[in-house]
C-alpha cells in the first residue's frame, strides 16, 4: 500500500463528513496521481491561518483539518494559559457553521472554553468580541473574498491581532504532530455540543459591535446621503445597515440579488469587489436610486470598496485613494502628535506625506493587517488612529485589531456627507490632497508563474538588477529578504527611481509575482486632470516595463 493510500485510510477513520468520506473512498478506488495529490502533504498553515478549496484529504479544507487546527490552537494556548477562552465566529460559506461547531467541541474536549458567536457574522464582529471579552484567542471560519470553492480558518491571539511568528509556526508544528504519532481528532475526542465550556453567544455580542462602530460618526456630523450598497452575497448586510442607521444615515439601498448570504455567489465570478464586473449590479442600483455614494463589502465584510459619482459616471476608487481620504478625514478631525498612522510598503506613499503635514507619527510594514497593527502594539506611547493596505483593507481607531470594512464604511459615509453639506464632492477632496502633495498614482501587474520559476525570476533580478526601467534610472534597491531593514525578513524587492517606485513580491496565496508601481506627479497651474493623466500613463508604463523585464530575465 502506498503512503498516500495509507494516509487516506487513516483519514477515513476520523472523517465525520459523509460527502468527503465518499470522495476519499473514490480516490482510493481509482488511485493514481489524484490520490497522491490529496494525501501527500497538507495545506500550509500561514498568512494568519489556513485556507484552500473544499474537499477530502489534508490538501483541502474539510472538517478533519478544521478539527486538527482547533486542536493545535487549544494545545498552544494551554501551554501558556491555565484556563483560556477562544472566541469563535463563522461566515456563510459551505460548512463554515460545521467548522465552527467542531472547533468549539474540540476545544472543550481539551478543557478550553469558547464563546461561539451567533449565526453567520462579519469578521470584524469576531475581532471586536475578542478585544471586548478579553479572550485569549479567536477563530474565524472564513475564506474572505476567495473563489467560491474555498473555505478557511483565520486565527487571532491574545493581543487581539492575527497571529505572527513564532505563534503561527508553533500551531503549524502542533498540526504536524497530529498527522504523525498523536493522531487526528476523532468523534470521541470532541465534547458534546451542550458542554458547559461552550458558551453560546447572543445578539448582544453583535449589537455591541454595531454600537461601537456607529459611534465613529459624530452625532452632530452631517448624515444626509443616499447610499447604494452590496454585501456581494456575504454576511455584511444586516450589520452594516444597522450600523449606518444607528449612526444617523438613512437605510442604504441594497442590491436585492446579492443581499442574502449565499456561499455559491451566484451573480459574480469571484466574490471580490476589486474584480472587474463585481460592482455592476450596485452601480446600476445607484443610477436607479440617484445615490450619492456606492459602498460594497467583500463576503466577510472586512474589506470596503467605494465608488463615487463624477461627470463621466461612476468612478470606483482605488484602495490607496480610499485610504488617503479616510486618513485625511481622521487626521483633520483630531489632534495630538502621539497619533499614529500605518500602511504597507506596497501601498502609496501619500499617507506618509499626509502624516508629515499633520505632524503625526507614521510607520510602514509588510503586507497584511497582522503587521499593520504591530507598530501601535509595540509602542505604548503611540495612539493608533488609522491603518490601511491597498487591497481595500482599512482600520479606523481601535474597535478591532484587524481590517474592518463596516466601520470604515461609516467613516467614509460621514466624510462624503460632510463634503456634500458644504457643496463639495469626494472627488474635490481627493483633488485637494493631490494639489497639496502631488498626484500619487499606483498600479499593479501580475506575472503568473509556478513556484520554481518564481524563485528563479526573483533570484535573477537580485543577481543582475536593472539599471533603468521605462527609461528611468534605478537609484537604489532595497532587498527585504536581507537583515537591516527593520522589518521581518520578506521576499520583497523595492526599487527607487526618483519620484517613481517599483516593488516586487510573490503572492502569498497564488502562483504569481506581483509588480507594484507608484508615480508622483506635481499639479501645475491647478490642472489636476492633466497631472492625473500624466501620472496614470507613467505608472502604467513603469509596471508594464517591469513585468516585461521579469519575464525576460527568466530561464
Amino acid at each position: 500500500m502506498s503512503d498516500a493510500a495509507a494516509s487516506a485510510r487513516r483519514w477515513l477513520d476520523v472523517d465525520p463528513d459523509p460527502e468527503t468520506r465518499a470522495e476519499t473512498e473514490q480516490l482510493l478506488a481509482e488511485g493514481g496521481a489524484a490520490l497522491d495529490e490529496r494525501f501527500s502533504g497538507r495545506l500550509e498553515f500561514g498568512t494568519a491561518g489556513i485556507r484552500g478549496a473544499m474537499g477530502a484529504g489534508p490538501m483541502r479544507m474539510n472538517r478533519v483539518l478544521a478539527r486538527a487546527t482547533a486542536a493545535a490552537v487549544g494545545r498552544a494556548l494551554l501551554a501558556d494559559h491555565k484556563a483560556p477562552t477562544v472566541a469563535i465566529g463563522y461566515d456563510a460559506r459551505r460548512h463554515s457553521d460545521l467548522f465552527a461547531e467542531d472547533s468549539a467541541r474540540v476545544l472543550a474536549g481539551l478543557g478550553v472554553a469558547s464563546l461561539l458567536l451567533p449565526g453567520p457574522i462579519p469578521t470584524p464582529v469576531l475581532a471586536h468580541a475578542l478585544l471586548r471579552t478579553g479572550a485569549e484567542a479567536g477563530i474565524m471560519v472564513t475564506a474572505s473574498h476567495n473563489p467560491r470553492p474555498d473555505n478557511g480558518i483565520k486565527v487571532y491571539w491574545s493581543d487581539g491581532a492575527q497571529i505572527v511568528p513564532p505563534i503561527d509556526r508553533r500551531i503549524s508544528a502542533l498540526i504536524d504532530e497530529q498527522f504523525g504519532g498523536d493522531g487526528l481528532p476523532a468523534d470521541d475526542d470532541l465534547a458534546d455540543d451542550d458542554d458547559p465550556l461552550i458558551q453560546r453567544g447572543t445578539a448582544v455580542d453583535v449589537e455591541s459591535y454595531v454600537v461601537a462602530a456607529a459611534g465613529l460618526s459624530g452625532l452632530d456630523s452631517p448624515h444626509d446621503l443616499v447610499i447604494a450598497y452590496t454585501p456581494l452575497h456575504g454576511v455584511g448586510r444586516d450589520v452594516l445597515v444597522d450600523t449606518l442607521t444607528l449612526a444617523g444615515f438613512a437605510s442604504p439601498h441594497v442590491v436585492a440579488e446579492q443581499a442574502e448570504p449565499d456561499g455559491a455567489f451566484p451573480t459574480v465570478e469571484f466574490p471580490n469587489p476589486e474584480e472587474p464586473g463585481a460592482l455592476d449590479l450596485v452601480l446600476a442600483l445607484a443610477d436607479e436610486t440617484d445615490a450619492d455614494l456606492v459602498l460594497a463589502n467583500d463576503p466577510d465584510a472586512d474589506r470596503l470598496a467605494v465608488a463615487i459619482p463624477t461627470s463621466d459616471g461612476w468612478r470606483p476608487l482605488s484602495g490607496d485613494e480610499i485610504g488617503a481620504l479616510l486618513a485625511e478625514h481622521v487626521l483633520a478631525g483630531g489632534s495630538g502628535d502621539d497619533r499614529l498612522v500605518v500602511t504597507t510598503l506596497v501601498s502609496s506613499r501619500l499617507l506618509s506625506a499626509q502624516a508629515a503635514h499633520h505632524g503625526v507619527r507614521y510607520a510602514d510594514t509588510l503586507t497584511g493587517f497582522k503587521w499593520i497593527v504591530r507598530p501601535g502594539l509595540a509602542d505604548p506611547s503611540a495612539r493608533f488612529v488609522f491603518g490601511y493596505e491597498e487591497a481595500l483593507g482599512y482600520l479606523v481607531g481601535d474597535l478591532t485589531r484587524d481590517k474592518d470594512g463596516i466601520s470604515a464604511a461609516v467613516v467614509f459615509a460621514e466624510l462624503a456627507a460632510t463634503a456634500r453639506s458644504s457643496g463639495r464632492t469626494v472627488l474635490d477632496l481627493l483633488h485637494d490632497l493631490w494639489r497639496r502633495h502631488g498626484v500619487h498614482r499606483t498600479a499593479l501587474r501580475t506575472v503568473r508563474v509556478d513556484d520554481e520559476r518564481m524563485a528563479a525570476l526573483l533570484e535573477g533580478f537580485r543577481a543582475s538588477p536593472p539599471t533603468e526601467v521605462a527609461g528611468h534610472r534605478v537609484l537604489a534597491i532595497a532587498d527585504y529578504a536581507l537583515p537591516g531593514t527593520g522589518l521581518p525578513a520578506s521576499d520583497l524587492l523595492a526599487l527607487d527611481l526618483g519620484g517613481r517606485r517599483l516593488l516586487l513580491r510573490p503572492s502569498g496565496t497564488e502562483p504569481m509575482l506581483k509588480v507594484y508601481g507608484e508615480v508622483v506627479a506635481p499639479v501645475r497651474d491647478d490642472d489636476v486632470e492633466a497631472a492625473e493623466a500624466d501620472a496614470g500613463r507613467a505608472v502604467a508604463d513603469l509596471v508594464d516595463a517591469a513585468a516585461m523585464l521579469l519575464v525576460g530575465s527568466g530561464p
